[in-house]
Order: C-alpha cells, then sequence, then structure tokens
C-alpha cells in the first residue's frame, strides 16, 4: 500500500476511490548492440543478464524513474513504492553526511513532526527539540532549524494575496475562493485531475518548506558568505507528498555546471524513528540534550520555548488569513479565537464574519477548512458549478490535516492511529503561540529578512501550477 496520501492515488473524480493504474511514464532506454539468440535471466541480486550464444554474459541496465518523472506522469503515481526513488531517502542523507567535504549540512524540521517524535519517546516538544538537535549534530548535520520561520512568510505573504484579490474581484477581476497550496498532495492532484479549470484559484504562494528552501539557500548561505551549491538542505515532514513537493522543477534552479534544489532532500517522522534506532538501537531518551539551539532560524520567545502560529495544525492559514481580511477590508478587529462551526464532518468547518448592519445578509466573509478527499471532492463540484458560497478554503488531502499526515508515527491499530492524532492536535494547540499581529514586523529577524527579500518577492515567495494533461495511451485505458 502506497504510503501517498490518498488523493494522489486517484486517476479520476469518481465518487469512490479505484485502485490505481500501474506507472505508465516511458523510460529512456539507450540504444545498444544486442546479440542475435540472446537469453534474458535474473541473476544473483536481482540483477538482469543477457547470455550471447557463446555464453558471454552482459548486465543490462536498470531503467530507473525519478520523481520528477512521477510529476511529469499523467497517470497515478500510487506505484511510487514500486520504482526506484534514489534522491528522496534517509540512505541519501546518511550518504551526503558520509562524503561530506566541505559540505554545510542543514536540516528543518516542522512542527508536527517533532511533536509526533516527541510523543513516540514520551518527551516534551523543548526536549526532543534539544535531543534532536544533539542526535543530528552527531551525524555530521551542522544546523537543526524548526521550519517557524519559512511558515511565518508563508502566512505574511497569504495574507496579502488574499486582500489583493478579494478586492480585484469585487472590481470584477480577482478569482475566488483562494485554496491554500501548501498541503502537495492537493497541488499535485489539482494539476492531474483539473488542469487548467482550478489551477487560477489556488494561491500562488509557497508552502512554508519551500521558502524556508529559499531562505537557507539564499539569504543563509550570504550570511555565512558561501555559495549555494555548497549548502546541502533536508527537511523532516509528516508527509510522503512533501518529497514530490521538492522535486518538482520549479524549485530547482539552474547553476553553472549543475542544478541545485532549494530542498535536496525530505525524510518524514517515520524515516527520523527508523534512523534512531538503527543508530542508537534504543530511543530518543537516552540522548543527551542541546545546551541550546543552533541560530539563527528557531523562533523562541522570553522562555527560550520555541514557538509556533496560531490556528490550525496544519499551518493556521485560515485564521490568519481571516483575522486579516477582517481588519484589512471591513476594519472589524475580531476576536482572536475564531467560532469554527462543524459541517458535515469535523474536517469541514466554517468561519464566517458577520454584516452586523444588515444580520439578514449574507456574511462579509466566509471561509472553512476542507480536509481528506470527501471534502476536497464536494467543494471542487461546487467552485465547477459557480456555488461555492466560500472566499477562502484552507485544504489538506489527509483527514485530521498534517498531524495525521501518511508519514507520522503509526498507533498500534486504526482506532490508535485516531487517537494518536487527537492527541497531537491537542499537543499542537498547547504550544507558545506568536500573535497574529505583527507577524514579520515584530521579529527582529524577521523584519531583517523581510528587507532582504523586497523586490524578490516572485522569486523567493511566489510559484506557479501546471496542467498534467492525460495520455493518449492505451495503457491508460480503464475497462
Amino acid at each position: 500500500m502506497s504510503h501517498f496520501s490518498s488523493v494522489l492515488q486517484l486517476t479520476d473524480l469518481d465518487d469512490f476511490i479505484t485502485p490505481s493504474q500501474e506507472c505508465i511514464k516511458p523510460v529512456k532506454v539507450e540504444k545498444s548492440t544486442t546479440v542475435k539468440g540472446a537469453k534474458i535471466r535474473i541473476g544473483a541480486g536481482k540483477t538482469v543478464e543477457e547470455i550471447g550464444q557463446d555464453g558471454q554474459k552482459r548486465e543490462l541496465q536498470k531503467a530507473q524513474i525519478t520523481l520528477s518523472d512521477c510529476l511529469a506522469c499523467s497517470g497515478c503515481i500510487t506505484s511510487a513504492e514500486h520504482i526506484l526513488i534514489t534522491e528522496q531517502s534517509q540512505d541519501e542523507l546518511y550518504s551526503i553526511l558520509r562524503e561530506k567535504g566541505d559540505r554545510i549540512v542543514i536540516l528543518t524540521i516542522c512542527p508536527q513532526s517533532r511533536l509526533s517524535l516527541a510523543k513516540k519517546y514520551k518527551l516534551g516538544n523543548e526536549e526532543c527539540a534539544k535531543k534532536l538537535t544533539t542526535y543530528f549534530h552527531s551525524l555530521g548535520v551542522d544546523y537543526v532549524f524548526d521550519s517557524s520561520v519559512g511558515s511565518a512568510f508563508s502566512l505574511d505573504e497569504s495574507k496579502k494575496e488574499f486582500v489583493d484579490r478579494f478586492r480585484r474581484r469585487e472590481e470584477g477581476g480577482g478569482v475566488t475562493p483562494v485554496l491554500s497550496s501548501a498541503c502537495p498532495g492537493w497541488i499535485c492532484y489539482a494539476e492531474k485531475t483539473h488542469g487548467s479549470y482550478i489551477l487560477p484559484y489556488i494561491s500562488k504562494v509557497k508552502s512554508p518548506q519551500q521558502i524556508m528552501g529559499n531562505l537557507i539557500k539564499d539569504y543563509f548561505a550570504s550570511k555565512l558568505n558561501v555559495s549555494r551549491s555548497r549548502i546541502y538542505h533536508a527537511t523532516v515532514m509528516p508527509c510522503f507528498d512533501k518529497k514530490l513537493e521538492a522535486s518538482r522543477e520549479d524549485f530547482r534552479v539552474t547553476l553553472e555546471d549543475s542544478e541545485d534544489r532549494d530542498v535536496n532532500c525530505v525524510i518524514t517522522s517515520m524515516e527520523v524513528a527508523q534512523m534512531i534506532e538503527k543508530d542508537i538501537g534504543a530511543d530518543l531518551a537516552v540522548v543527551d540534550s542541546a545546551s541550546c539551539l543552533d541560530e539563527p532560524f528557531n523562533l523562541v520567545n522570553e522562555n527560550q520555548e520555541l514557538v509556533t502560529h496560531k490556528g490550525s495544525s496544519s499551518g493556521g492559514f485560515l485564521e490568519h488569513v481571516f483575522l486579516h481580511a477582517a481588519k484589512e477590508l471591513f476594519g472589524i478587529e475580531h476576536p482572536e479565537t475564531l467560532p469554527y462551526k462543524v459541517m458535515r464532518n469535523f474536517d469541514f468547518q466554517e468561519v464566517t464574519l458577520e454584516n452586523t448592519s444588515n444580520t439578514a445578509g449574507p456574511p462579509l466573509l466566509r471561509f472553512c477548512l476542507a480536509y481528506g478527499f470527501r471534502n476536497i471532492q464536494n467543494l471542487v463540484q461546487k467552485i465547477k458549478r459557480k456555488k461555492c458560497p466560500y472566499d477562502y478554503i484552507e485544504i489538506m488531502a489527509c483527514p485530521g490535516g498534517c498531524v495525521n499526515g501518511g508519514a507520522q508515527i503509526r498507533g498500534d491499530s486504526a482506532d490508535g492511529t485516531k487517537a494518536l492524532a487527537k492527541q497531537l492536535e491537542d499537543d499542537y494547540r498547547a504550544l507558545p503561540k506568536r500573535q497574529h499581529v505583527d507577524l514579520i514586523s515584530g521579529h527582529p529577524l524577521l523584519a531583517e529578512i523581510r528587507s532582504w527579500i523586497d523586490g524578490k518577492e516572485a522569486k523567493m515567495l511566489h510559484t506557479n501550477y501546471h496542467e498534467i494533461k492525460r495520455d493518449s495511451n492505451a495503457l491508460n485505458i480503464k475497462w
């Protein structure tokens, strides 16, 4: 069974999830001289050998399909477990650390993954962060950072983008609802299944992972006075789909003699647990805690505790955009705690800004969060029928959002996993939070980075999406 999100396992927008087709990506095969009458045999170690009539053996080259091939394919990517993935694994990270040379290796850990590991090893969030720092330093990682700096800029840019689109809509030009873009499972599904129709609705703001990649490879490289090619940047994420996001062509930079990605490698919460088991032979609790967290990309409060952003455990996009829009568009200071209304299920919730001067009229703003394929499907159909009542939608492919990502530590059973996700949601809400206001200007480091970004927003903070047309291939037909 695939580890990728269920949304990525769909080939068509059906009322049920059908079995996925096999990978149909054509593989480039270099022409070579073949021997007449030769036989093919599976050799030791699953190598493929060609045996000529004279008995001479020749090992045949193994076809490789990369994650980039998956993203360019119009078929389903659930066969990703059955193909050779060479650049997005813990083995690749181990390899880089063994042959490090003069590279600077940086690891960014998101709060959801850290909480999942903390729960597994019965640690507090701060203790887990410091022990992970010690552990990864012992492997040769130079800096261990939290992803909240990338999240701050993704949230801040999302607020501005929504207000701009809403105003242009009122003037007859903007497209709403704005659909959040931080979930790569949702983005890949939209590109493959709905293409040019739905893409204009999707936010152009990069995800926190990719903004963090830009900041590490450009801003931090300049601070270290090194070229971006010397930095190897890996992330720890709760979702296998983040590997696909990091592999997108949009997030590659062409250098003089090579290409470089903003995020070179993504490993997951599960993979980190496997690494700890392999390297320590016990749990993380036996590792010493670092005396302090690495600087500068770790946002802490006056008590030196890591802080994250208010709102949902999937990034808080709805909440930040809603509060900013209420104030910016209508001059309304809304209470910090939003009145979420559960709709058809807990993964579909609504927030409205009521028009107090006309209570019988429609709300001034109507936002919702939609997690999981069923809710996404219903909303996409409403958008296509021009019957979607929402101005902004926070979308996540996984039911329960990012704390329940497919690569998080699982429970002993389905019920255990569900209960664990609920505990992680509670743990996330208990973390120290930053205020919505002055998200960037209220922090010296973020304000400095903001000044550095000025004039480079298109490169640093924005991206584009691409319709992927279905191949007219006989193997693509559903019988």
